[in-house]
């Protein structure tokens, strides 16, 4: 056994029941995300090419009419902005 495994093994001894189940609920939790670690990771089919905002709302700049061209012409938009 290796000197990690038999560490645990001689610690756990030294625990009572209720702190041994402790234990053995924590390691399953680990396990568990382990795998969930391993099966999330991407697949290479699955990756598609990164895009900008931009670029994946291209359609829509500008589909909007009868509206003001910059919201920054609301000059009362922002009156007592981080005024106290």
């Amino acid at each position: 056994m290796q000197p990690i495994q038999q560490q645990i093994l001689e610690t756990l001894q030294t625990l009572s029941s209720t702190e041994q189940q402790e234990v053995l609920d924590f390691a399953k939790f680990l396990r568990s995300k382990q795998e969930r670690a391993i099966n999330q990771q991407p697949s290479e089919q699955a990756e598609q090419p990164s895009i900008s905002f931009l670029e994946a709302a291209r359609d829509y700049i500008g589909c909007l009419e009868g509206g003001p061209s910059d919201l920054s012409t609301n000059k009362a938009y922002m009156e007592g902005f981080g005024e106290e």
